[in-house]
């Protein structure tokens, strides 16, 4: 209305904003007008504008000021500033929760690995104990108790396992590695789990010959957890593809899953830590904070995106040397 009001016929003025996704008008604006008009440019942004306008019918291209005019790109660069610097705000405090959040992880990451380092000594003397008084045992009923416990054990390890590769403990040796054999064992050793929940895995490699310098055992851990991950989120009777291709810089694994996918709301929490959606005992969230630390570690990224119509895929994108 300030704007509207400082115009010479200001009651059959009508100002109009657009920028961005925003679109403001004073008073619906008719069929037939003619106004005067100014660019919005806010950096990296497309253009938005300013307008005032008078019905066509009353009122001819001459009845606006060279003043009004004037006043209309001062108002366009006031406005422009401004949401300049919202932007830059804006970015500031996202900057700063990102730090924020490394912060948190690093500390996360020291303290997990030294409950890992501190439960291992333990951990093995059960499983080490428990499995020579299997050996040693007579007794049926004692023997079912102690296969639990070493399973226990086992599972425990697992986990602690899951720890050190989050909290990078786990030594990282990289050499030039062929990559389509070790994508086609990731897939093979899972070859059960596909099978029990009916579900197709297809693989495509569109080079054989890729090769790139990386940890084999790690990135063979990344797969896996990405492939359970999948088959644990898809329907019976789906497809889940493996696509392993390269161009001159980078090695490109692709997943895609066609389960129920993954909502925008938790999209940014997925690789965080102890963050998981599985209501059973079996998601400690941390595989995903493992598969983005190895990637992390290895120089290159991972990509999340919705799969059309239904499911979720991961892209890993790694230097290839």
């Amino acid at each position: 209305m300030i704007i509207k009001n400082a115009w010479q016929f200001n009651d059959d003025a009508i100002v109009e904003i657009q920028i961005l996704e925003y679109h403001f008008t004073t008073s619906l604006l008719s069929q037939n007008t003619i106004f005067q008009s100014c660019s919005i440019n806010i950096p990296d942004t497309k253009p938005g504008s300013i307008k005032v306008h008078y019905p066509q019918n009353k009122y001819e291209f001459d009845s606006f000021l060279e003043d009004e005019q004037k006043l209309l790109n001062m108002i366009a660069i006031e406005i422009g500033n401004y949401i300049e610097k919202y932007q830059t705000l804006d970015k500031k405090n996202s900057l700063s929760r990102t730090i924020e959040r490394i912060d948190r992880l690093s500390t996360l990451g020291e303290m997990t690995a030294g409950i890992a380092h501190e439960l291992n000594n333990p951990l093995s003397n059960i499983l080490g104990y428990a499995e020579l008084i299997k050996l040693n045992n007579t007794d049926p009923e004692i023997d079912s108790d102690i296969t639990t416990i070493i399973k226990s054990a086992i599972y425990t390890r697992e986990i602690v396992k899951k720890l050190m590769f989050f909290s990078c403990e786990i030594p990282h040796q990289s050499k030039q590695e062929d990559i389509k054999p070790i994508v086609i064992f990731a897939s093979s050793f899972l070859k059960q789990n596909f099978q029990k929940k009916e579900i197709k895995s297809e693989l495509v490699i569109k080079n054989c010959s890729i090769t790139a310098k990386i940890d084999a055992v790690q990135i063979t851990q990344v797969l896996f957890n990405l492939l359970i991950n999948a088959i644990h989120a898809s329907p019976q009777k789906s497809t889940i593809k493996t696509i392993v291709e390269d161009d001159a810089e980078s090695l490109f694994i692709t997943i895609e899953d066609q389960g129920h996918g993954i909502p925008d709301a938790i999209k940014q929490k997925i690789f965080e830590p102890f963050f998981t959606t599985k209501t059973n005992t079996s998601g400690l969230g941390l595989g995903l904070s493992v598969v983005h630390g190895i990637v992390k570690t290895h120089n290159g990224e991972i990509i999340v995106k919705d799969n059309e119509p239904l499911g979720t895929i991961f892209i890993i994108k790694l230097p290839l040397s």
